[in-house]
């Protein structure tokens, strides 16, 4: 499981923030990377993410965000939160989704419009897992998730890239992880 150039590949992920308030999750299919059942001659494989890179920036140019855009808005990586996809509004995630007491958090971020805080400041990301300790996901599907609590005054688009492996798992560490990733 070591974290290295031969093994790491990259997965990518977006979401459309809107000019409203409201949840919303998109799916990232991860089934051909994960096989959490045993079969005859082969071990059970699971989807280790190292690291997790955010970018914020303007839906209608490609730009970043203007520094007078108000609005915040917190998001996260999650392994299946069993809650179907959905755009802002559309979807409902419950109170305690987004937060590190979530056994299914990859990792999370808050992020502040310059019109809204001091000093137009970056995505700060506080929940990351790391090079020596990946999160394994066994799930067949990893969601971003987010929450604007403030309505943004221009749409963001919510890119997310995850340097990951496959890797093998032995059955105790399988079981283990079933038991957590249960919804």
């Amino acid at each position: 499981m070591a974290y290295n150039i031969k093994d790491v590949f990259f997965l990518d992920a977006a979401a459309t923030t809107t000019t409203g308030a409201g949840d919303f999750i998109t799916n990232l299919d991860i089934s051909s990377y994960v096989q959490p059942v045993v079969q005859k001659k082969q071990k059970p494989t699971g989807l280790a993410i190292y690291k997790v890179h955010w970018d914020v920036y303007d839906a209608a140019t490609n730009d970043p965000v203007p520094s007078a855009t108000t609005g915040t808005f917190r998001a996260g990586i999650f392994s299946d939160l069993g809650v179907p996809a959905g755009a802002v509004g559309a979807s409902t995630i419950t109170i305690d989704t987004l937060n590190v007491g979530n056994d299914l958090a990859v990792s999370i971020m808050d992020w502040w419009g310059g019109g809204t805080a001091a000093g137009d400041p970056h995505p700060m990301v506080w929940l990351m897992p790391s090079t020596e300790v990946p999160y394994v996901i066994v799930r067949d599907t990893i969601q971003l998730v987010g929450s604007i609590s403030t309505a943004t005054s221009n749409s963001c688009i919510v890119n997310v890239r995850l340097e990951c492996a496959q890797i093998t798992l032995d059955m105790a560490t399988l079981n283990q992880l079933l038991r957590t990733q249960t919804v």
